[in-house]
């Protein structure tokens, strides 16, 4: 008797991110790692990274991104460590045909079904469920520790880790996790820098090239986070500064 051959396996669609073919062998469940936003691509203005994602993150469509909001909230910083099924809905049109979409059945951190009015064609607004998920992840491995890219990775694993702690035994394995945590912790931990409007135009005036100038607003972007800026008024001397 020949052995079994999967053969989800030599249909995948090749692309850079997930698409509904690759849920043609049945839903599924993802944990969010990170959310980005896609500057320049209105159609797609958001990427939902996932543990073993391959680089292929979830880029919702309108819809999804409607009950993402309801169910979840408006700031995606929540989601990292959340889960959701996904599944493909062979009935999503696009030009007048079906061509299947992405869709989202269940969503965890949420007590009951969650029922919502989305549009599902131009002149008619149809009603959408999605069903809690209940998600037991166990505790991560170090192996997903040193894998890490990000913080909000990092936060992830953290949650999951933060679950079991306490039920796990001492012994070798809890500390090797322990250990794993701390060094992803100090390998992905970033100096503080912190901005006003005169020392983020200092900042930028001191750039000798446009790639520097780039790389350092993203660093001044990134230090909102901790501590808020004055945006319209960067923004303002920016444009008395280089004539943007």
């Amino acid at each position: 008797m020949s052995a079994s051959v999967d053969m989800t396996m030599f249909v995948t669609p090749k692309s850079d991110q997930l698409n509904a073919d690759d849920l043609i062998g049945g839903p599924r469940t993802i944990t969010v790692t990170k959310v980005s936003a896609n500057q320049g691509s209105p159609e797609q203005p958001v990427s939902i990274w996932f543990d073993g994602d391959n680089g292929k993150p979830y880029k919702p469509c309108k819809s999804m991104r409607r009950v993402l909001v309801h169910v979840w909230g408006s700031d995606a910083r929540g989601y990292v460590g959340r889960s959701m099924t996904l599944y493909c809905d062979p009935g999503v049109q696009f030009g007048g045909m079906k061509v299947g979409g992405i869709r989202i059945s269940h969503m965890s951190h949420i007590d009951k079904e969650q029922t919502m009015a989305l549009t599902a064609t131009r002149a008619k607004r149809a009603p959408f469920t999605v069903q809690p998920l209940k998600v037991e992840l166990g505790a991560p491995s170090p192996s997903d520790y040193d894998g890490c890219r990000d913080l909000a990775a990092f936060e992830a694993l953290e949650t999951r880790r933060g679950q079991v702690w306490r039920t796990m035994k001492p012994g070798a394995e809890k500390e090797a996790l322990k250990n794993a945590s701390d060094a992803a912790k100090a390998r992905l931990a970033k100096p503080v820098t912190t901005y006003t409007a005169e020392s983020a135009i200092a900042a930028l005036k001191a750039c000798t090239d446009e790639a520097s100038r780039a790389s350092t607003w993203s660093a001044i972007c990134a230090a909102m986070d901790d501590v808020p800026l004055d945006v319209e008024a960067v923004n303002q001397q920016l444009k008395e500064q280089f004539a943007l």
